[in-house]
């Protein structure tokens, strides 16, 4: 009489011997069953394929973030680059009038903070609804911690920073008298 066998199940004392074990049935069947038309599931073997792929995941995600930091603090730069070429006369006649290098780089730095916190808020707003968006349409339990949040915040002040220094330094470094000509 043949009997067909569905499942075995086996279970190990250690974690340690999993791989060992799961390795000697495979051998074991190889052997004695020449057809395959069975499947080896180990549960361990599982686990590690999913932190594999989660690992990948968000070297991804983290990659992208990485551009789109690097294309929002281009946008950040050019656009604090035009402000210091339109107001050139201004800066000339504050350097005229006795302002230090370090107040015309402080009064630049401000406004890309002011910028780039603005970014900030907005990218919060999104980042705050977006998993109660998906939480609530696909019944999919988000977590949104607040030190994610601060970071995301700071991280955008600090792109800013970071990219509002080139411009805020060139407005700094300008000569008053060819700041005055400027038109």
């Amino acid at each position: 009489e043949k009997v067909e066998l569905k499942q075995i199940t086996v279970r190990v004392n250690d974690v340690e011997n999993v791989s060992i074990t799961a390795k000697i049935i495979r051998h074991m069947l190889k052997r004695f069953h020449k057809k395959v038309d069975y499947e080896i599931i180990v549960p361990l073997e599982l686990l590690h394929q999913a932190e594999k792929t989660k690992r990948i995941f968000n070297i991804v995600l983290g990659s992208i973030a990485a551009i789109s930091l690097l294309v929002g603090g281009i946008g950040i730069m050019n656009i604090m680059l035009a402000s210091v070429t339109e107001r050139t006369r201004e800066i000339g006649i504050r350097r005229a009038l006795g302002a230090k290098r370090r107040d015309i780089i402080l009064q630049f730095l401000v406004e890309t903070i002011v910028l780039s916190a603005g970014g900030g808020v907005v990218g919060l707003i999104i980042g705050v609804v977006t998993p109660r968006l998906v939480t609530y349409f696909a019944d999919m339990r988000t977590i949104i911690t607040a030190w994610s949040l601060m970071l995301a915040f700071g991280i955008s002040v600090a792109i800013g920073v970071v990219f509002g220094l080139s411009p805020a330094s060139r407005a700094a470094n300008m000569d008053p008298i060819e700041a005055l000509r400027h038109e």
